[in-house]
């Protein structure tokens, strides 16, 4: 199959210290294509959907895991370093958090290179809203001449060097070429994405790991339970009276929250430029070919 073969050759140039490794068919392909050995897996607590998978792949492809246990507290501590660095109150901050203690623990371990899955489900159809887009084909387009990840600036962060085989400019041209009817199909009764990726490594992982659901990483790792938290802690009436404070339209109460320490930490939202547009929930400029500011995480056309 041509995307093996593509695979094989853009995959075979990365040699990763380690991992960040969920268990699921993103990071498996990475580990397994790259002949990674050593993995690291964050959760909130010291269970959440991701560890039985990543431990059984892990056993699969032999590969050493460790198990980074996060309390509520080390997760609410190390906000303010992470909103910092990423210059932004995204409500999809737990998804980070569970990059920046991957990396923490990555750093502690000596690594120098850190690989991921990042642009698969991007680049494959992977995401479940992708399955009601008339034209995914163009949307896939345009999303892979804007798509940046978190992970990148993290890294950075930590002064680790992150390794994303997906992105590279082969595997984002093949993926280009292929028509919708590849990347999401119905097999067997169920609807999945990133169909023609599972396809091209039969033989090379289990079943059990090509054809899972997708599991998104901030609920994988557990780490959605602060939105349950802040859910608890911040009243209806206090996030009323946030959003008149601030003017902005917050889309749940943990958002509130990050934005508060977006103040202490980064200051004022930027306002758009010359060649940029507000956004329309927290007014931070956007630029004009763009509908997702990364300031505040508000998607054009999506209602909050």
């Amino acid at each position: 199959m041509g995307l093996r073969r593509k695979l094989d050759e853009v995959f075979s140039q990365f040699r990763p210290d380690c991992a960040l490794f969920s268990g699921g068919l993103d990071s498996a392909v990475a580990a397994v294509l790259t002949g990674c050995k050593k993995g690291i897996i964050v959760t909130l607590g010291e269970d959440a959907p991701d560890l039985m998978w990543a431990c059984d792949a892990a056993d699969t492809l032999r590969m050493d895991l460790k198990h980074v246990i996060i309390s509520r507290q080390q997760a609410l501590d190390a906000l303010p370093e992470v909103i910092a660095v990423l210059k932004s109150f995204d409500p999809a901050i737990p998804n980070d958090l569970a990059v920046y203690f991957g990396l923490k623990e990555a750093q502690s371990l000596g690594c120098r290179s850190v690989i991921t899955g990042d642009g698969s489900d991007e680049l494959f159809g992977g995401y479940s809203y992708m399955q009601s887009i008339a034209d995914l084909n163009e949307y896939i387009r345009r999303l892979s001449r804007v798509m940046t990840f978190n992970s990148s600036s993290l890294g950075r962060h930590f002064g680790i060097a992150i390794m994303q085989p997906f992105l590279q400019r082969e595997i984002i041209e093949y993926a280009l070429t292929l028509g919708q009817e590849w990347k999401i199909r119905e097999v067997n009764g169920d609807i999945h994405g990133k169909w023609v990726l599972r396809e091209a490594l039969k033989g090379t992982l289990p079943d059990a790991i090509l054809w899972q659901d997708k599991r998104p990483l901030e609920i994988g790792s557990g780490m959605t339970l602060l939105n349950d938290f802040f859910d608890t802690c911040i009243s209806d009436n206090e996030l009323i009276d946030k959003k008149q404070r601030y003017g902005i339209d917050f889309m749940n109460k943990a958002q509130s929250y990050y934005y508060e320490i977006y103040r202490q930490v980064v200051g004022d939202i930027p306002r758009p430029g010359q060649d940029e547009k507000p956004c329309g929930a927290c007014g931070a400029g956007i630029k004009k070919d763009r509908s997702h500011c990364r300031v505040c995480g508000w998607v054009e056309g999506v209602l909050l």
